[in-house]
C-alpha cells in the first residue's frame, strides 16, 4: 500500500463551511461546460433522485466517468453544492463529471442513501451511449459523508441486497473500477475512541449521541444496533469483492480532522490492502489539514487524485 503524507504552506481554513467539510451554501460554478444535462431522474421514489451530467469540452469520447457524491453529514447538501467544484475538474480533463443527489437523512435513513448512489450507476450505464460514456470506466469520489458512499458504492459491487426499493435498470450492475475517498467517517463505532485517542476535539461532538449525524444517519443511536451501524462500514463487506474486478481505492484524509478522525482513513486502507493487495490502495495523508481544508483543492493535491484515476481509467 503506498501512503503519502503531503505538507503544504496553506493553512487551515477556520470558516464554518470548511470546519464543516462541506461547503453546502455555496453553488458549484459550471459556467464554463459547454454540454450538460441538468435534473435528471435515475429512481422514481423520490424527488431527490436526480443528477447532473456535464460533458467535457473537448475529444470525441466515449469518455470515462466521475460520479460525485456530496458530503453534508448524510443530512444535507446537494449535487451543485461547492464541495463537488474539485470533482467538475474532471471536465477539463477528459472525463463526464455525473454529480448526483440522494436521499438526506431527514428523508430516508441508511441504507437509502446507498441504494441511491448504486441506482444512479447502473442508470449510468444504461444510458451510457445517449450521454457518450464508457461504461467501463467509471469511478466514484466522494467528499465526507460522500467519501463514505463512495467507498460504500466501492466494496458492495457484488451485494444487490443493497439495490433497496429502486427497480429500474436491474440489468445492470453497480460496479466501478476507482474509489476516491475524501475523509469519509467509515467506522462510526470508532470514531470517539479515535478521537481520545488523537487529543484531537471532535466538532460534532461524540458520535455515540442520538443527535450525531451517523445516529441521525443510522435511524437510531448508533450503539443501540451495533451490527446495523456496522453494516454502513464499507469495510464490512471488503471480503465479497472479486479480487480481479476489485476496484482501486485513493484515500485522502487531513491529520488536523476534528471531523472524522484520520484513524477512520488508515484502518480502512490497511483493511483493504490485507484482501486486494497494496497495488490498488493508495493513501494520502495530508499534513495538518482539517476537513475539507483548502489543502485538498491545491493544484499539487490534484494532480495526485488525476493522477490516480488517468491510471485506472484511461
Amino acid at each position: 500500500m503506498s501512503i503519502l503524507i503531503l505538507s503544504t504552506l496553506f493553512a487551515c481554513t477556520k470558516n464554518s463551511e470548511a470546519i464543516s467539510g462541506e461547503s453546502t451554501e455555496n453553488e458549484t460554478d459550471v459556467n464554463s461546460v459547454q454540454t450538460e444535462f441538468l435534473d435528471i431522474a435515475y429512481g422514481s421514489i423520490s424527488s431527490a433522485q436526480t443528477l447532473n451530467i456535464y460533458l467535457p469540452n473537448e475529444g470525441e469520447g466515449p469518455f470515462p466517468v466521475i460520479v460525485a457524491i456530496h458530503g453534508g453529514a448524510f443530512k444535507m447538501g446537494s449535487a451543485t453544492g461547492g464541495d463537488v467544484a474539485s470533482m467538475l475538474e474532471g471536465v477539463n480533463r477528459g472525463y463526464v463529471v455525473v454529480s448526483i443527489n440522494y436521499r438526506l437523512s431527514g428523508e430516508a435513513i441508511f441504507p437509502a442513501a446507498v441504494n441511491d448512489c448504486k441506482a444512479a450507476i447502473r442508470f449510468i450505464k444504461a444510458n451510457a451511449q445517449q450521454y457518450n460514456i464508457n461504461p467501463d470506466k467509471i469511478a466514484v469520489w466522494g467528499d465526507s459523508a460522500g467519501g463514505n458512499l463512495a467507498s460504500m458504492v466501492g466494496t458492495t459491487g457484488n451485494i444487490d441486497t443493497l439495490n433497496g426499493a429502486n427497480q429500474e435498470n436491474l440489468s445492470f450492475d453497480s460496479k466501478v473500477q476507482a474509489v476516491v475517498d475524501w475523509f469519509g467517517p467509515l467506522d462510526f463505532l470508532k470514531m470517539d475512541e479515535q478521537f481520545a485517542a488523537s487529543g484531537i476535539t471532535p466538532v460534532f461532538g461524540k458520535t455515540s449521541s442520538e443527535t450525531s449525524p451517523e445516529s441521525s444517519y443510522i435511524g437510531e443511536l448508533i450503539t443501540n444496533n451495533p451490527k446495523l451501524t456496522q453494516s454502513a462500514n464499507p469495510a464490512s463487506y471488503i471480503s465479497t469483492m472479486n479480487l480481479e474486478s476489485a476496484p482501486s481505492f485513493l484515500i485522502q484524509h487531513g491529520t488536523s480532522d476534528a471531523n472524522v478522525p484520520v484513524q477512520q482513513s488508515i484502518d480502512f486502507a490497511d483493511q483493504l490492502k490485507a484482501y486486494v493487495g497494496e497495488s490498488k490502495v493508495k493513501l494520502v495523508l495530508l499534513e495538518g489539514a482539517g476537513h475539507g481544508t483548502d489543502e485538498f483543492n491545491t493544484t499539487e493535491n490534484l494532480d495526485i487524485v488525476f493522477e490516480f484515476l488517468d491510471s485506472v481509467l484511461k
